[in-house]
């Protein structure tokens, strides 16, 4: 019985053995495979990505240095009087920040920012105020980026100190001028002559008096920050950044077959009543199409699809041209619209059944624009302070 109780024994050892082999056996062949297709999925997955950022950027890395600036325009209007600090806005990106090795911001990068600081205009001449904060960007391909920034419309204390004080200065001596005027024209020019000036000198004095007066009850300006108007933001921090190719936000254009617009320069400018909102682009038209174009078909269209046509107001060389097939025209257009900094497409429409034929983006012709032309563009869109204007201020 021993004997066969240890044979019994081995035998059910044995069958544990080959039951074990088996199952193993059997995960070896099943289910090891579905793991080995799922981690060669996720690779596939990561070599996705890399081919996706290889498309975005160049491989170098740049640095923006806190001695360079970020133009950019707010999304909302911020108000001295209305704006309370700690109010949250956004604000874009308008042109392309670039280092040494290529573009590190694009054009329409948007930033978040606070209000840190502000003030309602005050007497004696005592502007408003507000200091804005930003702590990070968004770009375009949906990165993060935590930055320290800020932009602020106050003046140093003495620098507006020294302001007020030559304000109050013109305001008494106008006064005074004044006030001298006056008792000549009350007093004659023999009285003042009988009593050696003095009537003059009063009355210059009682000018002075009411001149300041008039300074002291003088009140700052507001400010106001509207979508539109530009500011210039500086950052507290070096940032290293990786450099975009030029290709990586390319705006998408439709071209129609035989039809060649070229745009060769876009200008800023400021349209008769001082405003500036005019561009005016510098075109060469090749029409080797069956169809005849006008200027009057061509329009801009911004980034919210509003549509804007050629201005009589600037340059009209191309607005009243008929393109007949065949023919090519180079010359100037020019359009007004709300937003400088907005983007913009050249569009020109089949004037049959208003169909969109070519589609041509600005950004993308003015990367090609002359730095002269552009530094110029700059300047006349930075505005110089951000103040209320007072219908009632001569």
């Amino acid at each position: 019985m021993e004997n066969n109780d240890v044979i019994n024994y081995n035998v059910a050892i044995m069958r544990k053995f080959i039951s074990i082999c088996l199952i193993y056996a059997f995960l070896l062949v099943n289910i090891m495979p579905v793991f080995a297709e799922t981690y060669q999925g996720h690779a596939e997955k990561t070599d996705e990505r890399q081919i996706e950022h290889s498309e975005l950027f160049t491989g170098a890395v740049d640095v923006i240095d806190q001695k360079d600036v970020i133009k950019m325009t707010v999304s909302q209007v911020i108000d001295g009087n209305l704006s309370i600090e700690g109010d949250e806005f956004f604000a874009e990106v308008v042109s392309d920040v670039s280092g040494d090795s290529g573009i590190v911001l694009p054009k329409g990068t948007l930033a978040h920012g606070i209000i840190r600081e502000q003030s309602e205009a005050k007497r004696l001449g005592r502007n408003g105020y507000v200091s804005l904060e930003f702590d990070y960007l968004v770009t375009p391909d949906g990165r993060e980026i935590p930055i320290q920034g800020k932009m602020s419309t106050r003046m140093h204390p003495v620098v507006e100190a020294g302001k007020i004080v030559a304000t109050d200065i013109g305001y008494t001596a106008a006064g005074g001028a004044v006030g001298g005027l006056m008792a000549l024209n009350l007093f004659g020019i023999e009285a003042a002559i009988a009593s050696h000036g003095y009537t003059v000198m009063g009355g210059a004095a009682v000018g002075g008096t009411v001149g300041l007066g008039m300074s002291l009850w003088r009140k700052g300006k507001d400010v106001l920050i509207s979508p539109g108007d530009e500011i210039r933001v500086k950052l507290a921090t070096k940032m290293t950044l990786p450099v975009y190719k030029d290709t990586a936000f390319k705006q998408h254009e439709i071209f129609y077959p035989g039809l060649k617009i070229n745009i060769t320069n876009i200008v800023h400018e400021k349209d008769p009543f001082g405003d500036a909102n005019t561009m005016t682009l510098t075109l060469s038209i090749s029409n080797l199409t069956n169809i005849t174009i006008s200027g009057m078909d061509l329009a801009l269209v911004n980034d919210y699809n509003k549509i804007f046509s050629p201005s009589i107001f600037g340059d009209t060389n191309i607005m009243f041209k008929q393109i007949k097939p065949g023919e090519r025209v180079a010359g100037r257009i020019s359009f007004n619209v709300d937003n400088l900094n907005r983007s913009f497409w050249l569009t020109l429409y089949d004037r049959r059944n208003k169909k969109t034929l070519t589609k041509i983006s600005l950004d993308n012709a003015y990367k090609k624009v002359p730095e002269k032309i552009k530094k110029k563009n700059d300047k006349l869109k930075k505005k110089k302070n951000y103040f209320k204007e007072d219908p009632f201020e001569v």
